[in-house]
Order: structure tokens, then C-alpha cells, then sequence
């Protein structure tokens, strides 16, 4: 049996060896740096980052409030005789709202005027009761004025008597000492003179604040009286009603509100994720559908209700003109808050 050995050529395999060693290179060659690009530096520009403020937007719901409110509360016992002005009427300090009735309120203001006539006539009677007095007391000092007149008189006509050797001695003694007791009793009796007008000013004066603490009392009934003609106080509008003609009220209880219609707070309901972020004094910009008005937070809660928080604007523009109390308006309140970033250059 003859076998034939086919022989290998060793070509092939240099030639894959050769192949490898020419990818080597090719591969070597690229990556040195006579393949590698350039581009000059005059055509490159250069941009710094720097970290900075990030404007936070935050969109809310809300509506308007008077800036200014006032309760009206009864000031007496009384009864509603009569409603003038019903809510949503424009109202001035002086406008009448209701009346209100107490008879035994007047009858009290009556008693006290005239209680208060009756004190000041006694009052000026005690004034003339005072005049006599003084009077009468004048009239003691003249006397005594007119007695050491006389005792003077008498002792100068004994001095000139004795001189002449017709009076005794003792009538000059005697002249001289009714002298002496006229002037001392003139002195004390002007002394208790200035004691009784000292008392006599004392009376007056608590005649006078008798008089003074009447008057207070009829004017305080008085303004009572007038007050059951309750009055808005404020200008505005009168926003709620809270009693019915004819209904009896206590001393105190509420009867109706006035709120302010030109000045105009923004109560927002600031979404609870974003109200952290929202600080006093931010801007805000109130769409009220018929224009924008700007205004700058001054009040935030810190209650959550609801999902929301409540914060208080101030308007700082101009009102629409269909701005009034209770009208909802879309609000978007902005705040810069500081971000931290590295600085890059690129």
C-alpha cells in the first residue's frame, strides 16, 4: 500500500505573522503624535460657571379681604326697630345701619338730665349760701374795725386829759387795754376768716365734682342712646347682616360687619411644598381677569391646612376694577433662592 504525504507550505504562515505585524503598526502610527489633531488657541473660547440665584415660582389661589374691618355689637339691651342698609351697600362712618330701642334707656337718660340740673341749681344756690357767710363775716371784722377805732379815740382823749391833769390814770390804763383786746380779737377773727374761705373753696370743690361725675353719667347714657343708631364707622361696605327686624338683642352681641372696599389685602393658599421657600416680603402678582396687580407677602402661617398654607399680601399697585373683598384671583408669588453649584470653565 503506497501513502502519500502532502507536504505543507510554511508561506501562509508568514503571511498571517506579516499581516498582524503590519495592524501593530498601523495601530502604533495613529495613536503617536504625529496623527494627532490641533487646533489653535485663538479659535477657542472660554465660559466660566459660577453658582448664583434660582428664581422660584410658585402659582396659588386666592382672594381678596378688607385691609380693614369693624364689628358692630349692640351697646344696650334693645330691640330692632329698623334696618337701613343691607350687606353689599357702599357705606361712610356716618351711614346708619339700624336702630335699635330701649325705653327704659331713655327713661334713664331723662333721670339723669335731671338729676344733673337739680345738682348744679343747688350748686349755685350753695354758691350764694357762701356769699352770705363771707358777708356776714365781713360785717364781724368791721365791727371790731369800729371798736378799735373807738378804743383808740378814747385812749387819745385820756392821754390828752391826763396831760391836763384832769383824767386819772387808771382811764388811761383802761383806754389803752380795751386797745390791746379789740386788736387781738380783730387778728383772730381775720384768722378764722382765712380758715373759712379755705373751707368754704373745700365744699365748693366737692359740690363741683358732685356736678362733674353727673355729667359723665349723662353723657355716657347719653352716647348710649345714641349708639343704638348704630353707625359703620368706617368706609366701605357693609358685608354681613347678622340680625332680623324686630329681634331682641343683649348688651354686646354682634349685629353686623363693615369692611373696607378700597383697601384690600391677598390671603394665598400657598401649596404646602412651597411655602418653605416663599419668604416675607417676596413679590406677588394677583390676576384678577381684568388686569394684574403686584403687591409683596407680609404674613405666612405656620399651620398647614389642607395641603396649603395661608399667607397674607399687601397690594402695592393700583386696583382692577373689579377688585373687591371675597373675589378669587389667581396669584404667582416669585422668591430668588440661592443655589449652590462648582464653578466650571468650558
Amino acid at each position: 500500500m503506497k501513502i502519500e504525504l502532502i507536504q505543507q507550505k510554511p508561506w501562509k504562515k508568514w503571511l498571517a505573522v506579516s499581516g498582524f505585524i503590519v495592524l501593530v503598526a498601523y495601530a502604533a502610527f495613529a495613536v503617536s503624535s504625529k496623527a494627532t489633531k490641533s487646533v489653535s488657541l485663538s479659535s477657542l473660547t472660554f465660559q466660566t460657571v459660577k453658582s448664583g440665584a434660582l428664581d422660584i415660582y410658585s402659582n396659588a389661589y386666592g382672594e381678596f379681604a378688607s385691609a380693614k374691618e369693624r364689628l358692630l355689637t349692640a351697646p344696650a339691651l334693645g330691640k330692632v326697630s329698623q334696618i337701613l342698609v343691607r350687606p353689599g351697600t357702599k357705606v361712610t362712618p356716618d351711614t346708619v345701619i339700624l336702630h335699635l330701642s330701649n325705653p327704659k334707656l331713655e327713661q334713664e337718660v331723662s333721670e339723669a338730665r335731671g338729676q344733673l340740673a337739680q345738682q348744679q341749681a343747688q350748686r349755685e344756690a350753695f354758691k350764694y349760701e357762701q356769699q352770705n357767710e363771707r358777708l356776714e363775716y365781713q360785717g364781724r371784722i368791721a365791727d371790731i374795725e369800729a371798736d378799735i377805732e373807738s378804743a383808740e379815740l378814747e385812749l387819745s382823749v385820756n392821754e390828752n386829759l391826763l396831760s391836763l391833769g384832769v383824767a386819772a390814770q387808771i382811764d388811761l390804763k383802761r383806754a389803752k387795754l380795751a386797745v390791746k383786746q379789740e386788736t387781738k380779737r380783730l387778728k383772730f377773727e381775720k384768722e378764722k376768716y382765712k380758715q373759712f374761705l379755705e373751707m368754704q373753696s373745700y365744699q365748693l370743690t366737692q359740690r363741683d365734682i358732685t356736678v362733674t361725675q353727673q355729667i359723665s353719667q349723662v353723657a355716657l347714657l347719653e352716647k348710649q342712646l345714641d349708639d343704638m343708631r348704630v353707625k359703620a364707622g368706617i368706609t366701605g361696605s357693609l358685608q354681613t347682616l347678622e340680625i332680623e327686624l324686630g329681634q331682641s338683642v343683649q348688651l354686646g352681641e354682634s349685629l353686623a360687619k363693615v369692611g373696607s372696599d378700597k383697601e384690600l389685602i391677598a390671603r394665598l393658599r400657598l401649596p404646602q411644598h412651597q411655602a418653605d421657600q416663599i419668604d416675607i416680603g417676596a413679590p406677588v402678582i394677583i390676576d384678577t381677569q381684568k388686569g394684574k396687580i403686584s403687591g409683596h407677602i407680609s404674613r405666612i402661617e405656620s399651620v398647614v391646612t389642607n395641603g396649603s398654607v395661608l399667607a397674607e399680601a399687601v397690594l402695592d399697585s393700583a386696583l382692577t376694577s373689579n377688585s373687591r373683598p371675597s373675589l378669587f384671583a389667581m396669584c404667582q408669588s416669585t422668591n430668588s433662592v440661592a443655589r449652590r453649584t462648582n464653578n466650571y470653565r468650558i
